[in-house]
Order: structure tokens, then sequence, then C-alpha cells
């Protein structure tokens, strides 16, 4: 006896009829909109960006609804895990993310090297970074681009 299944024509066609339907990003996020960003919200990021514990300090970094006096702030964290966030968030600033090339951390140098939105400026300056690894995602991001 055979384990294999054969599906008749009428079977195959019913599959097809009834697979699921396949949605693109965008109608996906159509379906699901952001809420909007109230003052509350802001508030809630101002009080958790002062938190002791680097993981919540973090969270704020990421978020997309950050002010820019926060990521201003945030850049300048004693824990390079903040900074890091900082440093691959596209919603930063431009002059936050330029303040961040000559971070101390590689971590977050490298970060900000595969971050799409940091100026050429500052691009060509981690072009010239002093660690190979912080190089290597330069070239390999620029190879991307070339793509």
């Amino acid at each position: 006896m055979s384990c294999i299944r054969f599906n008749t024509p009428a079977q195959r066609q019913a599959m097809r009829d009834h697979r699921p339907v396949m949605l693109t990003p965008e109608e996906v996020a159509a379906q699901h909109p952001a809420p909007p960003v109230t003052e509350s919200k802001i508030r809630r990021l101002r009080l958790l960006a002062s938190d002791r514990n680097p993981k919540i300090r973090e969270s704020v970094a990421s978020s997309h609804n950050t002010p820019q006096d926060l990521f201003e702030t945030l850049a300048k964290d004693t824990d390079d895990g903040v900074r890091s966030c900082v440093a691959r968030n596209e919603a930063a600033p431009c002059d936050v993310l330029r303040s961040l090339v000559d971070d101390a951390s590689e971590r977050v140098r490298g970060f900000l090297a595969l971050n799409f939105f940091v100026p050429a400026d500052a691009m060509e300056r981690l072009a010239d970074d002093p660690s190979d690894t912080v190089r290597g995602l330069v070239a390999w991001k620029g190879a991307l681009s070339d793509a």
C-alpha cells in the first residue's frame, strides 16, 4: 500500500478556489492603521526615556514617534544599546545621526552604517572608520545601493 495520496482534478481545483488571499504590505497596513500619536503617548515616551532600565530606554530610542529632543538626549546615553537603537532608527534626525559618527562604540557606528537615512557626509566619514567591521558594513550597504 502506498502512502502517496493523489488528488483528483476536482479536488485540485477546489484547493485553488479556496487558497488564502495574499495581501500586499500596503493592504495589510491599511487594514491595521497605527493609532494616532497623542500628547499622552509623547508624555509616556518622555517618562520612559529617563527610566533606569536601559532596555526601556532602548524602546523609546526605537520608536518612530520619539520627539527630536529625546533623540538628542538618548544619543548621549551611557548605554551603547540605547545609542545603537538611535543609530538604527530611520526617524532619528540627521543631526543626531551625524553626532554618532564618532561614537566610542563600534556597535553604534555599525548600526549607523546600516541606516539608509544617514547623511552622505556621515557615511563618507564611516567609510574611513578605524574599525574593519564598520568599513565592511559601509561597503556592503554601498553594494546594495548599487545593485
